[in-house]
C-alpha cells in the first residue's frame, strides 16, 4: 500500500520513528539499524515502508533501505517467523552480515539473535540460502553490527574473492562450499577458487 514514505523526522523511540508527512505522523516501527541511519529530529527522511495487517492491528514497518525491506520480506516469510522477530533479526544484524550468516549456513550467528533458537535459524538458512541478492551481500548501512559479526573468516574469504573480480553471489556460495574444511581466510580463499576452476 505505501511504498515509501519522506518526511520530516518528529520523534524517535527505541523501537520507532515518526515521520511527519504533510502535517500527518506516521509511525514506523523500525530496526536499530534503521534508527542509527535516521537523520536528528527536523530532518527529513525517507523510509521504504511496509503494512503489516492482522486481525487485531495494522502496523507500519520502515527501512532505511530497499535492501533491508526484501530481507525483512523474506524472514516473515519463514514458518515460525512473523514481523516483531524479523525486524529483532535485522536489529541485531545489518543486512550485509545476515546475508553472509544465510548464505554460509553461519548457524551460530544467527543464534546469537535473542529469542532464535536452532530450529529457527536451520529453517532460516534451509529456506533462504538460495534467495539472498549480490545487492543484500554487498548492502551497508553504515552502521556498525550490534551482535558478532558472523564468521568473520568466511566473512573475510568473500570479500577477498570479490576484490578479484567475482560477484558477491558466486563468492559467497564458493566459500560456503568450503566453509567447514579451513578457518584461515587465505586457505578458504585457496579452497574456494580451487572449488570455482571446476
Amino acid at each position: 500500500m505505501y511504498a515509501h514514505i519522506e518526511g520530516l523526522v518528529a520523534e524517535k523511540s527505541a523501537d520507532g520513528l515518526v515521520l511527519d508527512c504533510g502535517g500527518v505522523g506516521y509511525l514506523l516501527s523500525v530496526s536499530r539499524n534503521t534508527l542509527a541511519a535516521a537523520p536528528a529530529v527536523g530532518e527529513t527522511m525517507k523510509c521504504y515502508t511496509l503494512l503489516s495487517v492482522r486481525e487485531d492491528a495494522l502496523e507500519l514497518f520502515g527501512f532505511a533501505t530497499r535492501e533491508e525491506k526484501r530481507m525483512f520480506e523474506r524472514l516473515k516469510s519463514v514458518g515460525g517467523v512473523g514481523p516483531r522477530m524479523a525486524l529483532l533479526i535485522l536489529s541485531a544484524l545489518p543486512v550485509r552480515d545476515l546475508s553472509i550468516a544465510l548464505v554460509t549456513g553461519d548457524i551460530q550467528a544467527l543464534c546469537r539473535v535473542p529469542g532464535i533458537g536452532k530450529k529457527i535459524a536451520q529453517r532460516l538458512v534451509l529456506e533462504l540460502r538460495d534467495k539472498v541478492e549480490d545487492e543484500q551481500l554487498t548492502a551497508g548501512t553504515g552502521t556498525a553490527p550490534l551482535a558478532a559479526a558472523p564468521d568473520q573468516p568466511a566473512s573475510e574469504a568473500i570479500q577477498a574473492l570479490m576484490a578479484l573480480g567475482y560477484g558477491a553471489g558466486e563468492a559467497a556460495q564458493a566459500v560456503a562450499r568450503v566453509a567447514d574444511k579451513a578457518q584461515a581466510v587465505d586457505e578458504l580463499v585457496r579452497l574456494a577458487l580451487k572449488g570455482m576452476v571446476k
